[in-house]
């Protein structure tokens, strides 16, 4: 079960990639725009300001995110991301932070590609961290116990890959980003995983076993990542983004 108030107390951190990658987005008047996978909303609202003429259409797999977003102004609704088919009208799709959940994501952009129309444009970006030490920690402090929660140690392709699987359109541009992000807190980077890497763990623990899971991963994550001796703790954010116009 996704925590919107976890996800988002890093709301800033997290927004900086979305910004970017639809950035690099460059439809003009599109009719259709949808998030997939949209999340508390907080930056879906941004889509509907970027492109006021066009109808944006939200889901998100998790009912706690899609109460979110509809607090927050977005009509959003609850979907499947291995099911879902861009309508005919569909001229962007933006997915932020998404198909690394998705084991046959590969499989399911090249369907979406298949049935969008000519102009479309497809933005999605997935993390690129999972050999760092958070990552790392995690698979290790699980065990095996926990071995089938994580399903791949790297659930994405590389940026090549990417750029392999979006070959044949029109346009592609495929990049890797590394945001040095500044945490504040206790414990900030298991704060940090906790709201996204995490939390496949926690829906698999009790509340007993998942509190002593945190007791062993917070000293190692705080040896990974130590604090400076100002109280802030530098976290390496690596993303691998994608932007393609069909």
């Amino acid at each position: 079960m996704w925590d919107p108030a976890q996800y988002l107390a890093f709301a800033d951190h997290r927004a900086r990639p979305f910004y970017e990658l639809v950035g690099r987005v460059q439809a003009s008047s599109p009719r259709r725009v949808v998030d997939v996978g949209c999340g508390p909303g907080n930056l879906t609202v941004s889509l509907s300001s970027r492109w006021p003429s066009a109808v944006v259409e939200a889901f998100d797999s998790s009912p706690e995110m899609v109460a979110a977003a509809r607090e927050a102004g977005v009509d959003a609704r609850v979907d499947d991301v291995t099911t879902w088919k861009p309508l005919p009208d569909t001229d962007v799709v933006v997915s932020n932070a998404v198909l690394q959940w998705v084991p046959e994501h590969p499989t399911i952009v090249s369907k979406w590609l298949s049935v969008l129309s000519p102009g479309a444009w497809l933005a999605f970006q997935v993390p690129g961290n999972y050999a760092d030490a958070s990552h790392r920690l995690i698979r290790e402090v699980g065990g095996e116990a926990l071995a089938p929660v994580f399903r791949a140690e790297k659930p994405v392709l590389d940026p090549v890959g990417y750029a392999d699987l979006l070959g044949d359109c029109s346009t592609v541009d495929v990049w890797e980003t590394t945001y040095v992000q500044r945490l504040s807190g206790l414990d900030p980077v298991l704060e940090w995983v906790t709201g996204t890497a995490l939390r496949p763990v926690r829906a698999a623990l009790s509340d007993e076993d998942w509190q002593a899971y945190r007791a062993e991963l917070a000293p190692r994550l705080r040896e990974a990542y130590p604090q400076r001796a100002d109280g802030t703790t530098w976290f390496p954010f690596r993303r691998i983004f994608a932007v393609a116009q069909v």
